[in-house]
């Protein structure tokens, strides 16, 4: 089992762990509230700063009930948490847009995250032709 060291910013915000069962993403919590007009951007801060292993990322997403909840989109669609992120300042945070007036409080569960292995090493070998079929293009099954 892979040991990840957490500070976390306050004492506000339950402690992360997983929900048996369920799932093996963990829920990241707002860790002060945020007041959003329609259209505003903001970088919600999470709480929590982690020093991963050596060899991974965390990846970081809304939850799926963020967008009914709030109406927040995550900017960046999906967020890369590199393992150079990892100082005593360097709290997570979740860039936001919002769609509509709205108001996070402290401990909402608004994102969740997981720990991935980072990609390993590759090479690119350009080729004139691949081997496989052509499916016929992008979002065709080959099927007209």
């Amino acid at each position: 089992m892979k040991k990840i060291k957490i500070k976390y910013f306050t004492d506000e915000i339950e402690k992360l762990d997983y929900i048996e069962g369920k799932s093996d993403w963990i829920d990241l919590r707002a860790s002060e509230e945020v007041h959003m007009h329609a259209g505003d951007f903001a970088l919600i801060p999470l709480g929590v700063a982690m020093e991963l292993p050596q060899g991974y990322e965390a990846h970081l997403v809304p939850r799926s009930s963020t967008f009914k909840n709030w109406g927040l989109l995550q900017t960046n669609s999906m967020g890369v948490v590199d393992g150079s992120y990892c100082g005593d300042n360097d709290m997570w945070r979740m860039p936001v847009y919002a769609t509509r007036d709205t108001v996070v409080h402290v401990n909402d569960r608004i994102a969740q995250f997981r720990i991935m292995e980072n990609q390993p090493r590759i090479e690119f070998e350009q080729v004139a032709h691949l081997t496989h079929t052509d499916r016929g293009g992008f979002g065709s099954t080959g099927k007209v």
